[in-house]
């Protein structure tokens, strides 16, 4: 075998063992890439309503539209002056919606029409004083006893409590959560003798206003006092 073959199965045999290598690595970081894990990490927060919207309607009825076009102002005014004193400035209060309905004009109602007009108007009160509207809301029944004939409708019959700040506690909810998901990787790569490496995936999940008091038949909106909570979905490596 002259030099340059020598040379030729010298150059051979080392591209064959560092391709050797290069395959042996690739299979252990394969390997590697399969081994994680994943957590969920949860942050809670206790908060309270910062606004309060109240839909007031009432209705009127009569023969003669003009009588019951009357009734509703006078009805109108009980509910105003109810209001202020709850506490509640008139500025708060806006008109959402004022229909009248002749039922004569239905033709598809049957038997006779006692009513002839209904006339219907709405109110709608947007408060930061959220106790103060809760209060209103307890005494409602004061309107009830002045003759204002209220119907819940389309909009319920009692006030709506939001919590409008979600986006100041967003950021430290969100490191919460993530360093929950942490600890429980942590927790999982001891109990596996194992080490938690860099993340692989994450996926911060929906935020979630609840009722502070979760049982059947409580909605959140119906409470002032609430619980935010976030769920954090963390995939970690996991390192030998």
């Amino acid at each position: 075998m002259n030099e340059n073959s020598t040379l030729r199965a010298v150059i051979l045999a080392v591209a064959i063992v560092f391709a050797g290598a290069l395959v042996g690595r690739g299979i252990v970081q394969f390997r590697l890439a399969d081994r994680y894990v994943s957590v969920k990490g949860v942050a809670e927060r206790d908060v309270a309503a910062d606004v309060g919207i109240w839909p007031l309607r009432f209705v009127s009825t009569d023969d003669l539209l003009d009588r019951a076009r009357e009734k509703i102002e006078s009805d109108r005014k009980r509910v105003m002056a109810f209001l202020q004193r709850a506490g509640i400035d008139s500025s708060q209060v806006s008109l959402r919606d004022l229909e009248v309905t002749d039922a004569q004009a239905n033709p598809y109602s049957q038997g006779p029409v006692r009513s002839r007009f209904i006339v219907t108007m709405t109110l709608v009160v947007r408060s930061n004083d959220v106790e103060g509207l809760r209060r209103a809301g307890q005494a409602v029944g004061e309107l009830v006893a002045a003759g204002v004939v209220l119907s819940g409708g389309p909009f319920g019959s009692g006030p709506t409590y939001l919590f409008t700040r979600l986006n100041d506690l967003k950021p430290a909810m969100l490191g919460e959560s993530t360093a929950n998901a942490r600890k429980a990787a942590q927790q999982f790569a001891r109990e596996s003798g194992s080490r938690v490496g860099a993340i692989r995936r994450a996926s911060q999940g929906v935020f979630e206003i609840l009722p502070r008091d979760q049982a059947p038949g409580i909605g959140e909106g119906s409470e002032i006092q609430k619980t935010l909570r976030v769920v954090s979905t963390v995939e970690y490596y996991l390192q030998d």
